[in-house]
């Protein structure tokens, strides 16, 4: 039995529903009152206060060429240049909350990480539980947030009382939120900027989906009434052409009557995807407003004209991916080499070489499901999305441990527009940065239960450690060839002069 509880303030997105209004569209200010009785942010109360919102003006790469034109540059600057800054551990819209890791009603316990763990290992009640919580956020309005279903233009319309914001659902709020952060800029009917993404190839990749599973977690622990509940995660990284998951019990297997819809008998297979016609959007300068756009479709490993996303990644994979020494390297984008971002995103090999046309791990993972999950804007749709990429967080989180990174390793400047350290990330809102999310998954509140395999001896010895070995096996080459013809010389000689002694 789930129960529905007032949600808890939390950084989310795209805008709190109390600063949903043409007052505070109009003022650019998005500074509630504490609990909808306080003062604002909880200034009175000790607990934050109303700012000016900071924007990073660091240079960004050439990826995007435009200024000015889209309402995600300079987040969230369009909308609102005020908000609540909370002070010390207090968090969410209002102050009214605790930042991620802290509880108590001054925020100052340290909260027990939440422990994420396979599904597959998962009781049956365990994954009962999470498929049934999963589910009723796909029909619960959220009770905090609403989203913009027009162009930031025409957010006000002339003689409006209110602006153009609607409620959604708790899952649907979810995906849309991914899709607005990979949609294309709006330019007019039938024109639209399409490289431009604040959520993919860069090195913001694995912050802001790791901020994105936060908030989802976040309303299904209120959802669920369930501090401790937590979001499982599905390796993928289990190689063949079988997933494991896809079944009726867990996320949804195959329709007998077509394998490209889910089966009748899976908690998922009335679920309809929501911000799927990015044509149709760009096309009358609109952004998705939550309409159902027919079912989940999904054919794992099916794709017959591309054998190369037939088979998902494997446990090797990880290991190589792993062992690459730096986050991310210039240009910071899907071309970059020898950058662990890069590989864990899947646009390089899974040791950071580089080369056109190459999809791993994650990107494969994404187009071996063959349908809903393998279109970005609207891979959030299938449920699959939520288990990969807690995976790929887990991945992340190893990565940063075994390399102890600071933000020193994340580019402050020229990495692809929303992706410098200290951009704030679209639609996040209070604004959230990569600099807030790239540490130790348990000063966030979470942690996860997987044993990454150590790599071989052989694996792990270093290209210097090789490149030693071979300079000194060149040398000693060369001392034992010096001396096999010293030898013959010597001897020859030697021969040479025994025969003249006996002429």
């Amino acid at each position: 039995m789930v129960t529905v509880l007032a949600s808890v303030p939390y950084v989310y997105a795209q805008f709190p529903r109390v600063c949903a209004t043409l007052e505070a569209i109009e003022a650019h200010q998005c500074c509630p009152f504490l609990s909808g009785n306080g003062s604002r942010c909880g200034e009175e109360e000790g607990r934050g206060s109303c700012v000016d919102i900071k924007i990073d003006d660091l240079p960004h790469g050439q990826q995007y060429v435009l200024v000015g034109i889209d309402d995600r540059e300079r987040w969230p600057e369009r909308f609102f240049n005020r908000s609540c800054v909370c002070n010390s551990n207090y968090g969410g819209f209002d102050c009214s909350g605790c930042k991620p890791g802290w509880q108590g009603e001054d925020c100052s316990q340290q909260r027990p990480p939440v422990i994420r763990q396979n599904i597959m290992n998962m009781t049956q009640e365990e994954r009962e539980t999470f498929l049934d919580v999963l589910d009723l956020s796909k029909s619960i309005p959220h009770p905090d947030y609403v989203v913009a279903q027009d162009h930031y233009r025409n957010l006000v319309a002339e003689n409006a009382t209110e602006p153009n914001f609607i409620n959604i659902t708790i899952y649907d709020l979810f995906v849309w939120v991914h899709y607005y952060s990979v949609r294309d800029t709006l330019l007019g009917p039938g024109q639209a900027y399409t490289a431009i993404d604040f959520s993919h190839e860069g090195p913001a990749f694995l912050t802001w989906h790791r901020m994105h599973l936060m908030g989802l977690e976040n309303d299904l622990q209120v959802l669920s009434n369930d501090p401790t509940f937590a979001l499982p995660y599905w390796d993928f990284a289990i190689g063949g052409s079988e997933c494991d998951v896809c079944t009726d019990d867990i996320l949804g297997g195959q329709n007998p009557n077509d394998p490209t819809f889910l089966g009748p008998n899976s908690t998922f297979a009335d679920w309809e995807v929501v911000c799927l016609s990015l044509d149709w959007f760009n096309d009358n300068i609109k952004l998705c407003n939550g309409t159902f756009e027919g079912p989940i479709r999904r054919n794992p490993g099916g794709n017959i004209d591309r054998p190369a996303v037939q088979t998902l990644p494997a446990t090797e994979d990880v290991i190589k991916c792993l062992q690459v020494d730096e986050y991310d390297t210039f240009p910071y984008f899907s071309d970059s080499d020898n950058s662990f971002r890069n590989a864990l995103e899947g646009y390089s090999e899974t040791d950071g070489e580089f080369e056109i046309g190459v999809r791993t791990l994650h990107n494969l993972a994404h187009l071996f499901l063959n349908g809903t999950g393998g279109m970005t804007h609207a891979s959030a749709n299938d449920p699959v999305f939520v288990l990969l990429h807690t995976f790929t967080d887990a991945i992340f989180d190893e990565w940063m441990k075994r390399s102890n990174a600071t933000v020193a390793d994340f580019p402050e400047e020229n990495a692809p527009i929303g992706h410098n350290l200290d951009f704030n990330m679209v639609p996040f809102f209070p604004p959230v940065t990569s600099r807030n999310m790239f540490v130790p998954s348990e000063q966030l509140g979470y942690s996860y239960a997987v044993q990454f395999p150590e790599a071989s001896t052989a694996e792990q010895t270093s290209p210097f450690t090789w490149a030693m070995v071979g300079i000194s096996a060149f040398v000693a080459l060369n001392v034992v060839v010096g001396l096999l013809v010293w030898s013959i010389r010597y001897r020859s000689r030697k021969r040479y002069e025994d025969l003249s002694l006996v002429q």
